[in-house]
């Protein structure tokens, strides 16, 4: 499959792995794919680190990263974010903890790079996400940057031009995809409904021609209900010179999901998600539980705008982590969770997706010999 996108970043296979894992990226680069590292959620010295193991692993296959410089959130001209946290807020927060019997982090508690940023350093304003990206221009083998929440700033463009990185982002409505095309976008991932993490109202199937039609030449990625090899040929016949997935990896043994929510992505269904404002102040998808319930309480009062709430959440979602609580545990996934019932490593997956899709067009394609 010799699309734009794979000629221009020498890629076996259109393929786009968003994660938060440094293992997947390597392995669905190294398998024809590009793995690209979803950086929001390091510090900048954690995310050094995880881009010196990549580069140290992934010899001359190309990467990518994906960061979160939206468009409208409390901006960087605010001195202490954390002064404009509620008190209320952080008091029910407390309670919900205590609800559950979720023990405190231990004083001078220090986050692993697994365990990602604390509250004051998620990386969803643009001052972190400058500071992430200056890091991440660093490494030879970095070809793309997306940015999840909006069209980057033309310096970052530039500064991706220079250095021969190709720059896309995420649209959930024809609109955003415009407004990419007019900023000189090299791709633009039309993202579906159905889809993990930040999405939109519109769903992938009714997304993704519009948006392929309204951008035109730019090249388009389908993302939402992607995991298999038929989904993916739908993608392609609709006009998509390539895929988006994120969900389809959380199940890996590569993957950094922790053992108890892993098993609860194993057994869900595609009914067991839901669009949340609890994680970042953001409408996004995650798998349901009593946390996301708990957001929508009578007794809750409200989610906060980005970045604040995903700061207000950051130390409450590692005690969960740490506490193993089936009953709070989530994890950001979309639909096709429902289809994501056993832990199959990376080059499987790649091998079994590329499969299908050769059989689904062999299919096709004895329908139209029959006729």
């Amino acid at each position: 499959m010799k699309t734009e996108l794979c000629k221009k970043l020498n890629l076996d296979a259109p393929i786009f792995a968003f994660t938060h894992c440094r293992d997947v990226v390597v392995e669905v680069s190294k398998a024809g794919g590009i793995g690209v590292l979803g950086a929001a959620g390091f510090t900048p010295e954690q995310l050094r680190l995880e881009l010196d193991w990549i580069q140290d692993k992934i010899g001359d296959k190309p990467f990518g990263i994906d960061v979160i410089m939206p468009t409208s959130y409390v901006g960087d001209d605010v001195p202490d974010l954390e002064a404009m946290i509620p008190e209320e807020h952080k008091a029910w927060v407390e309670t919900v903890m205590q609800k559950y019997d979720i023990p405190a982090l231990p004083e001078n508690y220090q986050r692993s790079s697994h365990e990602g940023a604390s509250g004051s350093e998620i990386g969803w304003t643009h001052k972190i996400c400058r500071e992430l990206l200056e890091i991440a221009f660093s490494y030879p083998g970095l070809k793309v940057m997306v940015n999840a929440l909006g069209t980057p700033p033309q310096d970052i463009m530039d500064t991706c031009r220079e250095k021969g990185i190709l720059v896309g982002a995420l649209a959930g409505r024809v609109k955003h995809a415009l407004a990419h095309k007019k900023g000189g976008l090299d791709f633009i991932i039309a993202q579906g409904h159905e889809a993990g993490g930040h999405t939109g109202e519109v769903t992938t199937m009714v997304l993704v021609p519009q948006v392929v039609d309204a951008v035109y030449p730019t090249p388009v990625l389908a993302a939402g209900g992607i995991a298999s090899g038929r989904q993916m040929a739908a993608a392609m016949a609709l006009g998509a010179e390539g895929v988006w997935c994120g969900s389809v990896w959380l199940t890996s043994p590569e993957s950094e999901v922790d053992d108890v929510p892993k098993q609860k992505l194993i057994d869900a269904t595609s009914e067991d998600t839901v669009r949340s404002k609890m994680l970042s102040g953001k409408p996004a998808r995650v798998l349901k539980s009593k946390w996301t319930e708990e957001w929508v309480s009578k007794e809750c009062p409200g989610t906060l705008p980005m970045p604040l709430q995903g700061m207000i959440v950051a130390d409450a979602n590692t005690r969960i982590a740490r506490s193993k609580s089936k009953e709070l545990a989530f994890y950001p996934t979309g639909q096709v969770v429902g289809m994501m019932n056993d832990e199959k490593g990376c080059k499987t997956i790649m091998f079994d997706m590329l499969n299908e899709y050769l059989e689904s067009l062999d299919r096709l394609n004895g329908l139209l010999e029959e006729a």
